[in-house]
């Protein structure tokens, strides 16, 4: 909000104006951005995982074994795999399968029930958070 004009020197018949500004409502504004980035930050260290990744899948014995490495506090979430078989140069969707997990920081190692004939896969995995993907990979696997 702009409080005051004075002229600071006249030159001819043009007049310079400086203009003051009431610098107390830019504070506030300014303090007030500070505790709305402050409370942002509270709430994402406080969200369970801040950060996801998917590690090198493979397939056991039936089972596709998914490493999921989680940073911050314990979070629940879902490791979804859809998985499509590769035949005759082309990709058709097998099935897909969800499974609840609790991810702990660091390593967790996922394991998902799916007998799979032999034969080339491509499997997309996500890590899903109620309301929310937190990431997601592509991987090839042989069986």
């Amino acid at each position: 909000m702009l409080k005051n004009r004075s002229p600071i020197f006249q030159e001819g018949s043009i007049t310079f104006f400086t203009l003051q500004s009431d610098h107390s409502f830019m504070s506030a504004r300014c303090r007030a951005i500070f505790f709305a980035c402050a409370i942002l930050v509270l709430v994402l260290i406080g969200a369970g995982c801040t950060s996801t990744a998917i590690g090198d899948v493979s397939y056991s014995n039936g089972t596709i074994i998914v490493p999921v490495t989680c940073t911050g506090e314990p979070a629940d979430a879902f490791v979804q795999v859809t998985i499509y078989e590769i035949k005759d140069f082309s990709q058709h969707e097998l099935t897909f399968i969800q499974v609840p997990v609790t991810l702990s920081p660091g390593a967790n190692e996922v394991l998902v029930a799916a007998p799979l004939p032999a034969g080339t896969y491509k499997l997309y995995v996500y890590v899903l958070k109620p309301g929310e993907r937190q990431t997601a990979t592509i991987r090839d696997i042989v069986v």
